[in-house]
């Protein structure tokens, strides 16, 4: 993983990053809906993962997106060149879970084949390993079960944290416009409602042109 350090001091931001840094719990979460209407009918068509797709979508808009690139090292604010997924998938009995790690790359059709590999891969080994010295990551959890309006992640208290979290939820397909629910939690030193607002915008963007 290459990175450099960050410049606090030309940072438009600098006083709220100074202001949030000190915060014991920094992190906030918003939580909406997005329009997967032409997502879920391509990937049928196609017969694409729309779990991958949708994974593939979300980490083109957050490398897109330098606040989503930064993390707290050594307690200095780093800027990755390109951040990857960790996710939660289901292990071969159907109820528990492990984690798995995507690397992201630009073009599509290699990244949704690369993480075939991975997921059935993972699913025999079906360890719960944590990379905890990598931090160009996004962990994303996948809830399928539940269209949610919020959800509150496990946590270990600590304010130099700053991976996001971003959980997807039930696709709601009892109307034409298909939803699904998108939670992300992030650390409020790096970035505010404006960034992760800017995220969700692309990111329905994509999700709207797909077929283009």
């Amino acid at each position: 993983m290459t990175y450099k350090k960050f410049d606090i001091d030309t940072w438009n931001r600098r006083d709220s990053f100074l202001f949030f840094k000190e915060y014991d719990d920094p992190f906030f979460n918003l939580t909406t809906h997005l329009d997967v209407t032409k997502l879920y009918h391509y990937c049928k068509d196609q017969e694409l993962s729309f779990f991958l797709t949708c994974l593939y979508y979300s980490l083109a808009v957050a490398n897109q997106i330098t606040e989503f690139r930064l993390r707290f090292l050594e307690g200095e604010v780093v800027l990755f060149d390109r951040i990857d997924a960790g996710s939660t998938i289901m292990n071969a009995d159907s109820e528990t879970f492990s984690f798995c790690y995507f690397d992201y790359h630009k073009e599509r059709s290699f990244f949704i084949a690369e993480g075939r590999k991975k997921i059935n891969l993972q699913k025999e080994r079906a360890i719960l390993q944590e990379q905890k010295n990598k931090l160009n990551l996004i962990y994303y959890s996948t809830i399928p079960w539940v269209h949610f309006t919020s959800i509150k992640h496990a946590r270990r208290f600590n304010n130099q944290e700053s991976i996001p979290k971003i959980a997807f939820g039930k696709i709601d397909k009892s109307t034409p416009v298909f939803k699904l629910p998108i939670s992300i939690e992030v650390n409020h030193a790096l970035m505010d409602g404006f960034h992760v607002g800017l995220y969700l915008e692309r990111l329905q963007g994509v999700f709207n042109d797909v077929l283009i």
